[in-house]
């Protein structure tokens, strides 16, 4: 980065962007530039006269036109900024690149608990899962009841983790909103982040305990349990049943021991909640860096929020290693449209208030940003919402923009771990897959210590450039995988934010 107060991110943008607060009169002398208005930082500034109707350029990426004639110097933002979509050449496969492969010598290492199945956890729970609403305050009195008093005997678990939800019932089944309910839930019972797992139902609930063990192949044995509230003797005598199978895993939960396994193991959600304008200049592409080198290491790189790549989807199908994967894309964001017609969606325009509080105007220049931190390797393979992942490399998941809601999925998919960028300091934190979180921003990260794991506003600050970022976050990574705290897990949290996509009616 220069010393000059305003970045120009591409030679072909016609806008430049403030490193920080920007005084009305401000005369930068090496731009030939007056400021016509005070702009905060991370806001963008034009470069020269943007006539109405003319593209308005960022990173050389059209992420809108002039609503009105706007002059050199002047904030450029919602107030004349206007989002119209319009037609983006996929161009399938074009700029796809081979990916070299370190050599099995060089591949990088982290700590893992090995499950039988051949798949690595990074984290070593037991877990209790709700078939419906109905058994929720039954699954966390059970989860509540293993205090770190009485784990203390069983070292090697990290937790009893309750993942309640608010559905299971009064929905229609058949359908599409129930397999993904069924499906995230499997993904979730399957993770090699829990040694063991109980589900527990109510007994008249839509979503039945038996036939959801069943339709989703989950092997009821030592590893997997299940109650019925109705059959158990009521809520009391469910909660005394929980905590003696929960009691039994124990032992073998605590036998697990981490060992040296290869980082071809990590399955790794990219997400970004509470992005600023400075995210795509330092934490997204610096987590894209860290995605790069893990995939030479064999790993595994998750995007996901479609709504946030809406406009520059051009950016990943250039990449697809097929036509149909490219397609199958596209057919995900055409379902997009159509779901949220009508209505005041991010994926039509509007972004949240945080969003343009920290510098960002639409969903084009949002998702600018946001499909950064995939990297740039070739884009293997687009799946369903908690689909199974079962390629190596960057691959793409459907999901909501919402943050607890995409990181559900990714987790249920078989994401490891999380690794969450935010601009204005969003302060989360997932079980039973760790989160990192990433600062796109130094004050932020100095004023919110506690919830930030890493400071990538060091680019912005010139201490280091991307691919050095990108290097420290890929070795932070390994540290959390081997059983390093992140912050979020310093401070709780997770309890919350299992939060299954809801796509259908209630009734």
């Amino acid at each position: 980065m220069n010393n000059l107060p305003l970045i120009r991110l591409h030679a072909n943008d016609n806008v430049l962007i403030a490193k920080q607060t920007l005084a009305l009169g401000l005369t930068i002398g090496e731009l030939g530039l007056r400021l016509r208005a005070q702009v905060p930082g991370g806001h963008k500034i034009a470069a020269s006269r943007i006539p109405a109707g003319a593209p308005v350029r960022k990173y050389d990426t059209i992420i809108g036109v002039a609503a009105r004639d706007i002059e050199a110097g002047e904030h450029v933002h919602t107030h004349n900024l206007a989002l119209v979509d319009f037609d983006r050449d996929p161009a399938f496969c074009q700029d796809v690149r081979p990916v070299t492969l370190f050599p099995d010598h060089e591949r990088a290492t982290f700590q893992g608990y090995l499950r039988p199945d051949g798949r690595v956890g990074t984290r070593n729970f037991i877990g209790i899962i709700a078939s419906v609403n109905c058994s929720a305050t039954v699954i966390n009195h059970i989860a509540n009841h293993f205090t770190a008093e009485r784990l203390a005997a069983f070292p090697n678990v990290d937790g009893v983790a309750a993942f309640a939800q608010t559905s299971g019932c009064g929905m229609s089944s058949p359908s599409e909103h129930f397999d993904v309910l069924r499906r995230t839930l499997a993904g979730y019972a399957r993770h090699p982040n829990l040694a063991g797992v109980l589900i527990v139902g109510l007994g008249c609930e839509r979503n039945q305990v038996a036939s959801l063990v069943e339709s989703q192949n989950l092997a009821s044995d030592s590893r997997l349990r299940t109650l019925v509230m109705q059959d158990s003797g009521g809520t009391r005598a469910t909660i005394a049943a929980g905590i003696r199978a929960i009691e039994e895993m124990l032992p073998a939960a605590n036998a697990a021991q981490r060992q040296t396994v290869p980082a071809s193991h990590l399955k790794i959600g990219l997400e970004c909640g509470g992005s600023d304008g400075f995210s795509a200049i330092t934490a997204n592409p610096a987590l894209g860096a860290a995605m790069d080198i893990l995939v030479r290491h064999g790993g595994t790189a998750i995007l996901s929020e479609t709504p946030e790549i809406h406009g520059v989807e051009y950016m990943l199908t250039r990449r697809a290693v097929t036509p149909e994967v490219g397609q199958k894309l596209l057919d995900r964001l055409a379902w997009w449209e159509k779901y949220t017609a009508g209505h005041n969606a991010q994926f039509n325009g509007v972004v949240g208030h945080g969003n343009q509080q920290g510098g960002l105007a639409n969903i084009f220049e949002k998702s600018l940003g946001s499909a950064m931190k995939g990297g740039t390797t070739p884009l293997q393979a687009v799946y369903e919402y908690a689909e199974p992942i079962d390629k190596p490399g960057f691959v793409f998941m459907d999901s909501p923009g919402y943050d607890p809601v995409a990181v559900t999925g990714q987790i249920a998919s078989g994401a490891n771990m999380i690794c969450f960028t935010t601009g204005r300091g969003s302060m989360f934190g997932s079980k039973p897959a760790p989160t990192l979180k990433l600062a796109s921003n130094t004050a932020m990260y100095s004023r919110l210590q506690d919830d930030m794991d890493i400071n990538c506003g060091v680019v912005l600050d010139g201490e280091l450039d991307i691919d050095a970022m990108g290097q420290r976050i890929f070795e932070r990574i390994l540290s959390a995988a081997s059983g390093e705290r992140t912050k979020s897990e310093m401070l709780g949290l997770g309890s919350y934010e299992f939060v299954p996509w809801h796509l259908g009616i209630v009734s």
